[in-house]
């Protein structure tokens, strides 16, 4: 539980404090932040994989099996993405804006200035107009948000613990 624990505050926080920051200093696109807070999920949430690593040199003798990997990898995932999402939720209580509304605008504006047609912009804002309303529910975003990061994480704990069954991956060090 120590191991889900540090390395899942420490991807969450990671995330949030980047993405955040990418915030503050207003990317140029919204499709470019999107790919941006991805990349950004990918590289904290392969804390994941030294997590399991320091599990399996220091609690299991430098063995372990698929299921228990899995389980801490998945741990830590599931405690990053509550951190990102108490992050996420500070930050939406802090900024004083309305976070999907000006999403919503950036991306129509995008739209037409890449020459969208009147109706492509009406099916747009109709399809972001849903997404805006379930945004308000607190409750819902935060499962919004949850699924955001969650399934990179459930990626990076396969991976992670496919490799790290087997001893000869990063082999315990002698010290």
């Amino acid at each position: 539980m120590r191991y889900v624990m540090i390395y899942g505050v420490l991807s969450g926080a990671i995330v949030v404090a980047v993405i955040v920051a990418g915030l503050a200093f207003d990317l140029p696109s919204h499709l470019q932040s999107m790919w941006f807070g991805y990349l950004i999920m990918v590289t904290a949430l392969s804390l994941i994989f030294v997590g399991i690593k320091r599990y399996r040199d220091l609690e299991c003798g430098g063995v372990v099996r698929f299921g228990r990997a899995f389980a801490v990898g998945l741990g830590i995932a599931a405690v990053a993405g509550a951190v990102y999402v108490a992050g996420w939720e500070a930050y939406l209580a802090t900024a004083g804006q309305d976070f999907m509304a000006e999403y919503t605008a950036g991306v129509l504006a995008e739209m037409r200035a890449s020459g969208a047609s009147a109706a492509e912009l009406a099916k747009a804002q109709a399809d972001m107009a849903w997404a805006v309303e379930l945004y308000r529910h607190p409750l819902q975003r935060m499962v919004i948000t949850f699924t955001e990061i969650f399934p990179v994480g459930l990626v990076v704990a396969l991976v992670s613990a496919a490799a790290l069954r087997n001893p000869r991956v990063f082999p315990v060090r002698a010290s």
